[in-house]
């Protein structure tokens, strides 16, 4: 007798727990054969929105939307450096609807200076780099000061009564502030804030004199004149603002860059992560795309997930240095 014909009689024991191991099976198996993704997925920003950080994810995000034809929500998780965003992201369900725009700091820089709720190398899977994005070292336009060297000579005329603003302790923007205070030997006050917005408010309002930042959020306002542009703290002149003198064509050796990631909870697939690292190589090769990023003055870099992980510990090892010349504390 076939085991799922009963002729009439009710299925025995046996026959049920055989039944229902096959629905298992194929319920589980319609579950697998689902393609990625069946449904939304999250984008956690560790930054506030409008932040250089924000409009690389909600770029990044729209065309991922595109592609896979399911809504990616971006979600942002500032405060506390960052940190909020990324333990999120390292204790939600390592199933690919969870994503993490994150970025040097974040990663990097946030967890050396502070005992950190997450282990970067431990929490994470690096699917690949976005953007490497050099800082630019901006004023008030009341500042005496338009190039590097007239605001090193007026922060040694005024020593410790200058103002460097940051998004917070522990971004690559306080360690903008720290390597000008070593390599120039001058002497100023970092004053950290809860964001980038809040930080370049203040720039704006002349409460704090200068910052270094990310272009995308302040080179419009210093075409404008709302802000002055002293200097482009990355190997060469960006080809969005090529007027603007590099920091190390004062202070040789200065350099001074974000980048922004993308990384998942570890434990997702490698299926899952192949596939949103092969979205993410064919939109950062659009032309289109990444002029669309090169005019904000943030240059396009992709890489795989193992190049990223190299990527990340020699980045480790350069910010490590940094820190150790600045004489700040470092987490325990």
């Amino acid at each position: 007798m076939c085991p799922h014909t009963f002729q009439g009689r009710l299925p025995g024991l046996h026959e049920l727990m055989t039944l229902g191991a096959i629905a298992l099976v194929l319920f589980a198996g319609g579950l697998f054969a689902q393609p990625y993704p069946s449904r939304p997925v999250r984008m956690i920003v560790p930054n506030l929105a409008g932040s250089a950080t924000d409009t690389v994810a909600r770029m990044v995000a729209q065309r991922f939307a595109e592609s896979w034809g399911h809504q990616v929500v971006v979600d942002n998780r500032a405060g506390a450096s960052g940190m909020i965003g990324h333990e999120l992201t390292a204790r939600a369900a390592p199933d690919g609807y969870t994503l993490l725009m994150s970025t040097s700091a974040g990663l990097i820089i946030t967890p050396m200076l502070t005992k950190a709720p997450y282990d970067s190398a431990r929490d994470f899977a690096p699917v690949s780099l976005v953007v490497v994005s050099p800082q630019m070292l901006v004023s008030h336009p009341g500042v005496p000061a338009t190039n590097v060297e007239e605001l090193v000579a007026l922060a040694r005329a005024k020593p410790g009564q200058l103002n460097c603003a940051s998004p917070g302790t522990g971004t690559s923007n306080h360690l903008g502030c720290e390597m000008l205070k070593v390599m120039a030997k001058v002497s100023f006050l970092h004053v950290p804030y809860k964001g980038t917005s809040l930080a370049v408010n203040d720039v704006v309002g002349g409460q704090v004199q200068f910052m270094f930042n990310s272009m995308p959020a302040v080179w419009p306002l210093a075409k404008a004149g709302k802000l002055r542009a002293l200097a482009h703290a990355g190997t060469k002149r960006s080809p969005a603002a090529p007027e603007v003198p590099t920091m190390a064509e004062t202070i040789p050796g200065f350099q001074c860059i974000t980048w922004y990631a993308l990384v998942a909870p570890r434990g997702v697939s490698v299926a899952i992560l192949s596939k949103v690292n092969g979205e993410l190589q064919k939109m950062l090769a659009d032309p289109p795309f990444a002029k669309r990023l090169s005019d904000q003055g943030q240059e396009p870099q992709s890489t795989t997930p193992a190049e990223l992980t190299a990527y990340m510990r020699a980045e480790s090892e350069r910010w490590s240095g940094v820190i150790k010349a600045a004489g700040l504390p470092v987490s325990k």
